[in-house]
């Protein structure tokens, strides 16, 4: 099993300074990737934006834009940008789009809510037929050309069994999260993913990924705990509350026994996401990651 670090873009006081530093540790730790996603009406800086920094600023890792929200997005415009994003990455890139869930993001940039899901998948074919330099409208093509031929790989943020059927039609995996770190609901994961590719007549094995909250360091408990309160608010206090009060990623222990319940459920890609911009965090994942998964330091 990978394991991959997520910026902390959701977390208080990153800045220019606190990016380069996890990136560094990402590119010389022992991790498979570094990501971001995105989110509009939050404080975090701009997912798209902080992915293209990190292909600039890492040499190693993969650089993965998880989640892009394709509705969201003129399919030319976003084609051209993740594009760009992989020639930075020197052809690094990889992408997971979804639809979100946040209809307060969709009402700041202006974006229906409704009919997402077949605007989704309208908008994986657009953007495919123009990374194989399809033309756009004035018979031109939407350069520049990705370095990864096909372009970078596409997975589903898919949760549900008609999300699940949808995406097996045309990604490369499913990236998904377990606010938890359950390990018995990334089986589940697994399983289903793999059905709907058995279903879809895919022969292509699909990639599995997930991710989770975690804290270390000096209270840790409380850190993890008031990031995801504010995180979740959005959707109601009571449910943030709940949540957030039942996340226990917070020791060293508890990480180690969250990464063998995920390499035993068969996830391929595990991501770190932290609650503190504190890159001193990202060395003591990595003294954790090489213990369980065996690995000696660079």
């Amino acid at each position: 099993m990978d394991v991959g670090l997520a910026l902390p873009q959701m977390a208080r006081g990153l800045d220019r300074a606190s990016v380069l530093k996890w990136c560094s540790a990402a590119d010389d730790g022992p991790f498979s990737s570094i990501s971001a996603g995105e989110r509009i009406t939050f404080r975090n800086l701009e997912g798209l934006t902080l992915c293209a920094a990190a292909a600039v600023a890492t040499e190693r890792v993969r650089v993965m834009i998880n989640v892009a929200v394709l509705p969201w997005h003129s399919p030319a415009l976003i084609a051209k940008q993740l594009a760009t994003i992989d020639v930075l990455s020197g052809g690094r890139l990889d992408v997971a789009v979804g639809v979100g869930g946040r209809w307060q993001d969709y009402s700041a940039v202006g974006s229906p809510f409704t009919n997402r899901h077949q605007r989704l998948d309208d908008a994986v074919c657009e953007v495919k037929r123009l990374w194989a330099q399809g033309v756009a409208d004035d018979g031109e093509a939407v350069g520049p050309e990705p370095l990864q031929t096909g372009g970078p790989p596409l997975y589903g943020s898919a949760m549900g069994p008609k999300s699940m059927a949808r995406v097996s039609q045309w990604a490369t995996g499913v990236s998904g999260f377990s606010l938890l770190g359950d390990g018995a609901d990334a089986k589940r994961q697994v399983r289903a993913t793999n059905m709907a590719w058995q279903s879809a007549g895919r022969t292509q094995v699909p990639r599995h990924i997930t991710g989770s909250f975690v804290a270390l360091g000096k209270d840790a408990k409380e850190t993890l705990r008031a990031f995801a309160y504010e995180y979740l608010q959005v959707f109601s206090p009571e449910f943030a509350t709940q949540l957030s009060e039942s996340m226990n990623l917070s020791t060293p222990e508890a990480l180690a026994d969250v990464l063998i319940e995920m390499r035993d459920a068969g996830i391929d890609e595990f991501i770190v996401v932290p609650a503190t911009s504190d890159p001193a965090m990202a060395n003591d994942v990595a003294q954790i990651v090489r213990d369980v998964l065996g690995l000696k330091a660079n």
